[in-house]
């Protein structure tokens, strides 16, 4: 008769260990970096959301004089819960343009801010200021 060890070896655990943590190691950043793209696209949106009501705005006032206090304007992204980027609102001097800038914040911080104007133009400033193109980051 056959007697048969059950378990398993310390040898066989410790590949099981190193195996989990190269796993661990690979997955981790990947997900952090899609948590910060999926943040940054919520924040876009937004800052898209509120181009449009700007644009009823100056067809309703005729500038954008007290823009930066209308009612669909937020301070923080998103709305309620931790904030990832503090929104503002600067209005040129004639009254007849803007930029709106995403500050990052909390978890975002150090990933860049975002700004588009009045124009249309659309910058994700990640590291030295220089203005890339959001497409879709």
């Amino acid at each position: 008769m056959k007697s048969y060890k059950q378990g398993f070896t310390l040898i066989e655990l410790m590949i099981v260990v190193i195996v989990i943590g190269i796993l661990a190691a690979i997955a981790y950043p990947s997900y952090t970096g899609y948590q910060e793209r999926t943040k940054r696209v919520e924040a876009q949106t937004t800052m898209l959301e509120i181009a449009n009501q700007l644009s009823t705005y100056k067809v309703a006032y005729g500038d954008y004089t007290n823009a930066a206090s209308a009612p669909f304007m937020v301070a923080k992204i998103p709305n309620s819960g931790t904030e990832n980027y503090s929104l503002q609102l600067t209005v040129s001097a004639d009254k007849h343009s803007w930029v709106l800038k995403a500050t990052p914040a909390n978890s975002m911080a150090n990933t860049g801010a975002i700004t588009l104007d009045s124009t249309g133009k659309q910058c994700w400033e990640k590291t030295s200021g220089a203005c890339e193109p959001w497409d879709g980051k």
